[in-house]
């Protein structure tokens, strides 16, 4: 994302090496993040928040029309259903609110795109909506996706490979076709139970 300083390794953005300084430069390169948090404005509507930093002007005025036009043939688009985007998203449903945080992001010229947490705190039915939103991007705009998660199940629904990470290193890499959630659960434990011992030990000592 930009937010932290990389200390090893090498990012290739198609086929050339960058060095990512800053959340901003990211951003120009076509990597947009969709935050745990979602980063939207409670108190806005819908399609301020779809042009929060990014806003549509007339002159020293905000063009109100042009953006909500925008907005509902962007959500349109993507099949996100709203009741109207002038209501506050404080409003919307968690399953509604993240459909935004992941259009606008969509529409800001992403190559690329980070999830944080895409399901976090939702329903059955909400995390359905936001799941079929991703396959859709995935198949019909050919949008490459890193999703972090700590549901195995939702791997399997929408991603092409799996990648466990232990203290910033990638421990375990395999396509969703090679592994299960069972053996990712049990990896894990594993892992787990290692690290109590480890530290059982060092109390002992």
């Amino acid at each position: 994302t930009g937010f932290h300083r990389p200390d090893g390794g090498r990012i290739l953005i198609e086929g050339n090496e960058v060095n990512l300084r800053s959340v901003s430069q990211a951003r120009s390169l076509g990597i947009q993040t969709v935050y745990q948090d979602l980063a939207l404005v409670n108190e806005l509507s819908v399609f301020h928040n779809m042009f929060l930093n990014g806003e549509l002007t007339v002159g020293p005025f905000l063009n109100n029309r042009k953006m909500k036009e925008k907005t509902a043939r962007y959500l349109e688009d993507m099949g996100v259903h709203i009741p109207s985007i002038d209501t506050e998203v404080a409003w919307l449903s968690g399953g509604q609110r993240q459909a935004i945080a992941v259009a606008r992001a969509v529409y800001s010229d992403a190559k690329m795109l980070l999830l944080d947490e895409p399901l976090a705190a939702m329903g059955a039915k909400e995390g359905a909506l936001i799941l079929d939103l991703i396959q859709r991007l995935k198949e019909e705009r050919g949008i490459p996706m890193i999703l972090i998660v700590h549901n195995y199940a939702q791997v399997f629904d929408v991603c092409d490979r799996v990648n466990l990470l232990r203290n910033g290193r990638i421990e375990y890499d395999k396509p969703v076709a090679e592994t299960s959630v069972e053996e990712l659960t049990e990896l894990v434990v594993a892992e787990y139970r290692k690290a109590r011992a480890g530290n059982t030990d060092e109390g002992q000592g």
